[in-house]
């Protein structure tokens, strides 16, 4: 493993974000991750525009039973890119089979939501042998083009003048977690957190970017989609917030019948940042279901 000397900011609060912040080396990326208990391997990989952050509250809940390891993808969080690096999930799927790699990983169980879904999965079919399960919360795996809904969600954040915003303004962090949780309000200091580490317009060109490779990174989810009968046989929590306004009920459906041997969670009220939006409720789901399954 290539370790990499880098300073967690000071602008994170140590109350609200209480691990140690570890850096690993993944082919020129600074990667930020933490790596938070022992017991069966949990990788939490987040979406747009979050962070390893985004996971703190069920870190805590769950790294007495588990080890919880979160990492951050270039340009996001705490991570720095490589020169040249462009913020597609092609990439970010890179890193995450490197950090795999890097750290060793075995026995793991994927947690994904959102872009981690996808991306997550696609370090599943790289690497079948480190994984033995699957918690997928509010995500897909397959093309949507030709889906009128998510080509309009794409075509319009992907264009020149949302992407434009999204840079100077910040919108996509101002956007969508507020509007991503349903249950509760983020605080102010949630909000501080997701802003601060996209202070500058140069880094919140990775959030910028995300939105057009819904449908511009065809290739990539048609990879992802004929890789899934080979994983299917997983077994999979899906836990899923009922009141998202992202993912349809339509997605969480075909993600059970791509995976049979699942269970489902209907989180109630829950948006598209379950697991900041009902912790609590995501954590005792995630810890209860193993013993189970």
């Amino acid at each position: 493993m290539s370790a990499t000397a880098a300073t967690r900011p000071a602008w994170v609060d140590d109350d609200l974000f209480p691990f140690e912040s570890r850096f690993v080396e993944i082919d020129g990326n600074t990667v930020h991750y933490v790596d938070e208990g022992s017991g069966p391997t949990l990788l939490f990989l987040h979406g747009n525009p979050t962070w390893s952050f985004l996971w703190r509250d069920v870190i805590r809940d769950l790294r007495d039973d588990f080890r919880c390891v979160a990492l951050d993808y270039p340009g996001f969080g705490l991570s720095t890119p490589r020169p040249g690096y462009r913020y597609h999930p092609e990439e970010h799927a890179d890193v995450v089979t490197g950090f795999v790699d890097a750290l060793g990983l075995d026995g793991v169980t994927l947690v994904g939501q959102d872009w981690g879904g996808p991306i997550g999965l696609a370090a599943v079919q790289r690497r079948p042998a480190a994984f033995e399960r699957l918690v997928l919360a509010n995500t897909w795996a397959w093309p949507v083009n030709g889906d009128l809904y998510f080509e309009l969600f794409s075509r319009i954040g992907g264009a020149g003048p949302l992407r434009f915003l999204a840079r100077r303004l910040d919108l996509v962090v101002n956007a969508f977690v507020p509007t991503g949780h349903r249950r509760r309000k983020p605080t102010a200091a949630e909000m501080a957190h997701y802003r601060r580490a996209q202070d500058t317009p140069g880094r919140r060109q990775a959030s910028a970017v995300l939105p057009g490779r819904i449908t511009a990174s065809r290739a990539f989810l048609a990879e992802v989609e004929s890789g899934l009968p080979g994983i299917a046989h997983l077994p999979t929590l899906i836990v899923w917030g009922a009141a998202d306004r992202v993912f349809r009920p339509k997605e969480r459906e075909r993600l059970e019948e791509v995976f049979p041997d699942h269970e489902t969670v209907l989180v109630e009220g829950a948006g598209l940042y379950v697991e900041s939006d009902a912790p609590e409720e995501f954590a005792a789901v995630v810890r209860d279901w193993p013993a189970g399954s």
